[in-house]
């Protein structure tokens, strides 16, 4: 198993770290840490995530670092990561192709 971030996935992370940095720098550090930590994880455990709850697809899963949520595809090999979405933000199943 393996995990791979897609480009809007690592863009929103980027965007995350930097406004979470405004107030707070080494919050932004140590948020991103826990991010790295949760997805490596998932290379042992693909199945640690919950069911996206307005997906309701198997294989669509979250992880939360709040305040975001951390959503991936699994399938027999890898680990995609989707997105990296505001909690508070609607969700957007559009927004969530790999690519």
């Amino acid at each position: 198993m393996r995990v791979v971030w897609s480009p809007l996935a690592r863009d929103q992370a980027a965007q995350a770290v930097a406004l979470i940095a405004v107030d707070r720098p080494s919050g932004a550090t140590g948020w991103l840490d826990t991010v790295v930590d949760k997805t490596r994880s998932l290379v042992l455990f693909p199945d640690m995530g919950r069911m996206v709850p307005e997906l309701q697809k198997p294989m669509i899963r979250e992880v939360l670092v709040a305040p975001y949520r951390i959503i991936y595809r699994r399938d027999e090999t890898e680990v995609v990561i989707l997105a990296v979405h505001h909690a508070r933000r609607q969700l957007d199943e559009s927004g969530l192709r790999p690519g």
